[in-house]
């Protein structure tokens, strides 16, 4: 068995960069998608019509039950003629949309009573006490908690894969078939999957223990 191949891992470097920027791409606007819908189903969950609440609770629990493998095919097959790309950003944004909901109802939950009392002391409009009041307190106590979803969602973007979305892992796996250098094409995409993500944990476990205080 062969040692390590340095020139192959030297050709392969630039295709797992490429495979990166897809990546990265997908998390980004992925999380976004997870952090705008997943607020919104929170809200919904909170409406006092059962019309508005029983299906948001069903819709979430189908996805929460199922594998985001399954979604992805599911998806695929269903808006075959839609960029995989963007396939894989909705899945995934849709996805995580069902735990962040979660998060922001916990984080809607914790805001102390006091703080609803006052809003209806001060005869403020619920819209406004939503925006001005509820919402800043109880996002900023889910930040560290969102950012741990969304270095999930990152980590699992090779699914993305099955798709033929030309991620990071699909372009180390290309290139492991066609020149016989698995090892040298997983071990550096599995570096930059390192590099990229334990920075972020960090800081997001800084944050948290900020915000504790």
């Amino acid at each position: 068995m062969n040692g390590f191949d340095w020139e192959a891992a030297g050709d392969v470097l630039p295709l797992v960069l490429q495979g990166f920027k897809v990546t990265l791409l997908a998390t980004v606007l992925g999380t976004l998608v997870a952090a705008v819908l997943g607020l919104a189903v929170a809200m919904a969950g909170r409406a006092p019509s059962r019309f508005v609440t029983v299906p948001v609770r069903v819709v979430m629990e189908f996805v929460r039950s199922t594998p985001l493998l399954v979604q992805l095919v599911g998806a695929a097959a269903l808006f075959n003629t839609v960029e995989p790309l963007v396939i894989g950003i909705a899945v995934l944004g849709v996805h995580y949309a069902a735990y962040t909901s979660e998060v922001y109802r916990a984080g809607i939950d914790g805001v102390p009573k006091g703080q609803w009392e006052a809003c209806r002391a001060l005869s403020l409009p619920p819209r406004r006490a939503w925006q001005a009041v509820i919402l800043p307190q109880a996002v900023r106590n889910v930040l560290p908690a969102l950012g741990n979803y969304a270095i999930s969602m990152f980590k699992e973007t090779p699914f993305l894969a099955v798709i033929m979305v030309q991620e990071m892992v699909f372009e180390a796996r290309k290139y492991g078939a066609e020149h016989f250098a698995y090892t040298e094409a997983f071990t550096l995409a599995g570096l930059v999957f390192l590099v990229a993500s334990y920075p972020t944990s960090l800081l997001m476990r800084k944050l948290e223990k900020r915000l504790g205080h």
